[in-house]
C-alpha cells in the first residue's frame, strides 16, 4: 500500500506528540501511546501482534493483552483518521496477516529524521568535510527538545529505545562539540556539556570534550576539578582509573609548562589492580629496555577481542618508557574517526608536529595529499627524532585506522631494523579493511612479534573481582558466578562487578553492561549479528543445523557469518554446536528477546525440526524452552511420539508430559493417554506419581 497523502508531524524524542494538519492528535492513555510509538518507530513496516504485545507488556502479558491491543488500535485509527467514513477502509493504520502497519513516511517522524541526519554526518566525516558534518549534526540535534525520548511511555520496548536514543544523542552531542571547538566556538557548547556531565557522571568521553571546552575558554582549573570528580567517582564505584583519552587531557592541563602543548609522556596511567599477563608484560618491558639501553628497534603487535585488556597491558608494560630517556608518542584510535583520512597521524605524533608536516602538503595538493608525500614527510621527521634519542610509537585500537594511516605505519615499520624505533600496535581481530589485512599478513613475516591475548584464567579473574570490590564482603559463590559469566573478559567482569554492587545480576545486567556488549558487536555485519541473536535464542539445546531454521538461510550461507563471529572472539566451536565464549553476551542478547516472542519462536522451531525429521529430544527441548503452550499441533505430536520419546529420553519425556497434562487446553482423550504414559514413566524412573498424572 502506498503512503497516504496526509501530513503528520510525529514527535517521539520527548513526550509523544502527533499533529495532523496543524491539529494535535490525542493519543490517549499510556499503553495506547506505547502501541503507537512501537508502530511509529517502525513506520511503514508490518509489526506482528506478538511483537506489539511484548513491546507494551513485556515478558508476562495479561490474558487480556490481545483484546486490549485490538481496542488500542481501533482508538488510534479513529484518532489518526478523524474524517474517515465509518464504512471505508483504513489507510493510515492497517492490518494484514496478524500484523499492523503505520503508513507514515519516515520524514514525518522526528526519530527517523534524527537518525538520517546522523548518517549524513558520518558520510561527511568520511570525506573529510568538517563543515558539512557540523551542519548535519546541527540538523540532527535540532530534532531534540531537551526532554527524555518517549517520556512517560511504558513497556520494555520504550525503555530500550530510551537507552538507545539517549546514547545516540550523547555521542552526537560530543562529536558536535568537538567540531565546534575546532571552529573556535567553544563558548556556544560549554554550558550544555557541563549540564550533561552532571547527569552522566561516569561517561568519560563526555568528560573529555567538556574539559577541552573549558580549557578553550581559559577555564583549565575547572576542567582539572572536573577530572578529579570523575577519578574519585570511578575509584569509589569500581576501583578503576579514568581511561587513557581523558587522562591525557588532564595531563596536558595539569602541566602548566606544557599547556596546551602535548605532554612529553602521553602514556596513560596504569589500570587499577592489574592482574595476570606476566609473559606479555615481560615481553613489552624487554623491548623497551633493548630500545633504551642498546638502541635496538622493533615492532610488536598485540591482538585480542574487545575488552580483553589490550590497553591495560600497554599501560602496564610500557609505563617506564618515558623515564628511560625514550621519546614516546601514544595514539588511540576512535570508532567515529574510522575512514577519515590520516585520522591517526596526529595521535601517535605530536599534534602540532603533524599539522606542520601536513600543512604544506595540503597547500600544494589540495584536500588530500598523495600518500607517498605523506609517508616521506613522516619518515623524515621520525628519522630526525631518532637521531636525538630512541623513539617509542604506540597505536592502540588500531582497528579504527584509515588506510593512509596504516600505510604510514607500515612505512615506519621498515625503519625499525636500522633505527632506535620501537612500534607497538594493539588491535581487535575485527573490523578489518584491505590495508589492515595486508599488514597482519606482512608484518609478522618481517620481524613483528605477535602477542595474542586470550581470556584470563579463572584464578586471575577472581583476584580482579576481589580487588575491584575494594575489600567488600562478597560471597565466594558470587565471585564464581561473575567469573563464569565474563568468560575471562576483564571489561565484562568489571561491568558485572558494578552490576553486583547495584543489586542486580548477570541475568538482569546494568545498562552499561548491555551497552558494552552491543558496542562490541556493532562492527560485525548485520547478518552476523542476526546469527548471534539466533544462537542466543537457541541456547545450549541446538545443533548448528538449527541455525538455518531460525535465520531462514541455508546452512552453507551461514558459514561466513559463523567464521566472522569466531574471528571476533564472540563464538567458539563446541562439537556440532557453536556457543558464546562469554556467557554474559548470551544473557544480554537472549534478554533482549521478549518472552512472548521467544515462546512463539520456540514453538515454530519445534514444528520445523519435527517436519524435517529431526530427533525427538530436540523437538522436546524446544517445547520445554519456552515453555510452549499446548496447542493442537503440540498435542498431536506428543500423542504420536510419546512412546518413543519416553523410551529414548525419559527425563525429557517426564518434563514434557508434566507440562502437557497440566495444560487446560489439552483434550480429555489426550489428557488420559498422556497422564497414563506419565505414570508409567515416573514408575520406571522410581518416582512417585504426582497430581498431574492422575486423571480426574
Amino acid at each position: 500500500m502506498t503512503a497516504v497523502p496526509i501530513s503528520f508531524d510525529i514527535r517521539l524524542l520527548d513526550t509523544p506528540r502527533v499533529t495532523l494538519a496543524g491539529r494535535e492528535v490525542a493519543l490517549g492513555a499510556a499503553r495506547r501511546q506505547a502501541v503507537f510509538a512501537a508502530l511509529a518507530l517502525h513506520s511503514d513496516r508490518a509489526v506482528p501482534r506478538e511483537e506489539l504485545i511484548a513491546a507494551v507488556w513485556g515478558e508476562n502479558p495479561p490474558s487480556s493483552a490481545m483484546g486490549n491491543l485490538y481496542t488500542y488500535v481501533s482508538a488510534l485509527r479513529r484518532a489518526l483518521e478523524p474524517d474517515r467514513d465509518r464504512g471505508s477502509s483504513n489507510t493510515v493504520l492497517t492490518s494484514r496477516g496478524g500484523a499492523y502497519r503505520l503508513h507514515v513516511p519516515a520524514e514525518q517522524v522526528d526519530v527517523h529524521r534524527f537518525e538520517r541526519a546522523r548518517e549524513e554526518s558520518r558520510a561527511f566525516r568520511a570525506s573529510g568535510d568538517a563543515g558539512g558534518e557540523l551542519a548535519a549534526l546541527d540538523a540532527a540535534l535540532a530534532e531534540w527538545r531537551g526532554g527524555e525520548p518517549l517520556a512517560g511511555v511504558p513497556g520494555p520496548h520504550a525503555e530500550a529505545q530510551r537507552v538507545r536514543l539517549g546514547e545516540l544523542y550523547l555521542a552526537s552531542t560530543e562529536r558536535h562539540a568537538e567540531l565546534m571547538l575546532g571552529f573556535g566556538r567553544a563558548a556556544e557548547v560549554t554550558d550544555r556539556l557541563l549540564d550533561l556531565a552532571t547527569r552522566h557522571t561516569t561517561r568519560e568521553s563526555l568528560y573529555a570534550v567538556t574539559m577541552l571546552a573549558l580549557a578553550a575558554e581559559d577555564r583549565a582549573d575547572e576542567a582539572i576539578a572536573l577530572y578529579a570528580e570523575l577519578r574519585e567517582r570511578l575509584a569509589t564505584e569500581s576501583g578503576t582509573e579514568p581511561g587513557a583519552a581523558v587522562a591525557r587531557i588532564h595531563a596536558q592541563l595539569a602541566d602548566e609548562a606544557a599547556r596546551p602543548v602535548r605532554p612529553r609522556s602521553p602514556a596513560p596511567p596504569r589500570h587499577a589492580g592489574f592482574r595476570g599477563r606476566a609473559a606479555a608484560v615481560a615481553r613489552l618491558r624487554q623491548a623497551v629496555t633493548a630500545l633504551a639501553d642498546g638502541g635496538h628497534g622493533g615492532s610488536l603487535w598485540i591482538s585480542g577481542e574487545a575488552g580483553i585488556g589490550k590497553s591495560a597491558l600497554l599501560a602496564e608494560g610500557l609505563r617506564d618508557a618515558a623515564t628511560a630517556a625514550v621519546q614516546v608518542g601514544w595514539g588511540v584510535g576512535d570508532e567515529p574517526d574510522r575512514g577519515a583520512p590520516l585520522s591517526l597521524l596526529p595521535e601517535f605524533l605530536p599534534r602540532d608536529t603533524a599539522n606542520d608536516l601536513l600543512a604544506p602538503l595540503y597547500a600544494a595538493h589540495g584536500m588530500m595529499p598523495p600518500t607517498m608525500a605523506v609517508i616521506d614527510a613522516v619518515k623524515a621527521f621520525v628519522v630526525v627524532r631518532c637521531a636525538e634519542s630512541p623513539v617509542l610509537l604506540v597505536l592502540d585500537d588500531m582497528q579504527w585506522a584509515d588506510d593512509t594511516s596504516l600505510l604510514v605505519w607500515h612505512a615506519l615499520h621498515e625503519l625499525t631494523d636500522r633505527l632506535p624505533l620501537l612500534l607497538v600496535s594493539a588491535s581487535r581481530p575485527l573490523p578489518t579493511g584491505h590495508e589492515m589485512r595486508l599488514l597482519r599478513r606482512l608484518l609478522p613475516r618481517t620481524g613483528t612479534t605477535l602477542i595474542e591475548l586470550g581470556p584470563l584464567d579463572d584464578p586471575t579473574a577472581a583476584e580482579l573481582v576481589r580487588g575491584w570490590t575494594l575489600g567488600a564482603d562478597i560471597e565466594p559463590g558470587a565471585v564464581r558466578s561473575m567469573v563464569a559469566a565474563a568468560g575471562g573478559n576483564p571489561l565484562y567482569l568489571r561491568h558485572l562487578v558494578i552490576t553486583e554492587r547495584q543489586g542486580l545480576s548477570a541475568d538482569t545486567p546494568a545498562p552499561e553492561l548491555i551497552e558494552a556488549v552491543h558496542r562490541h558487536l556493532r562492527p560485525l555485519t548485520d547478518d552476523t549479528r542476526q546469527l548471534l541473536h539466533a544462537v542466543a535464542f537457541l541456547g545450549a539445546n541446538h545443533r548448528t543445523a538449527d541455525l538455518a531454521a531460525v535465520t531462514g538461510k541455508p546452512l552453507p550461507a551461514l558459514v561466513p557469518f559463523v567464521e566472522e563471529a569466531m574471528a571476533a572472539g564472540v563464538l567458539v566451536e563446541d562439537g556440532d554446536r557453536v556457543r558464546f565464549r562469554h556467557p554474559v553476551v548470551h544473557q544480554v542478547l537472549r534478554g533482549a528477546i521478549p518472552t512472548a516472542l521467544r515462546v512463539t519462536m520456540h514453538r515454530q522451531l519445534a514444528q520445523r525440526i519435527a517436519e524435517a525429521g529431526g530427533d525427538l529430544p530436540r523437538v522436546a527441548g524446544q517445547l520445554l524452552a519456552g515453555p510452549v503452550p499446548i496447542d493442537a499441533w503440540v498435542e498431536q505430536w506428543l500423542t504420536a511420539n510419546v512412546e518413543q520419546l519416553s523410551a529414548t529420553v525419559p527425563a525429557s519425556a517426564i518434563a514434557v508430559l508434566r507440562h502437557a497434562v497440566s495444560s487446560p487446553s489439552l483434550s480429555p482423550q489426550s489428557r488420559e493417554l498422556l497422564a497414563d504414559r506419565l505414570r508409567q514413566s515416573l514408575f520406571r524412573a522410581g518416582l512417585v506419581p504426582d497430581e498431574y498424572s492422575t486423571v480426574r
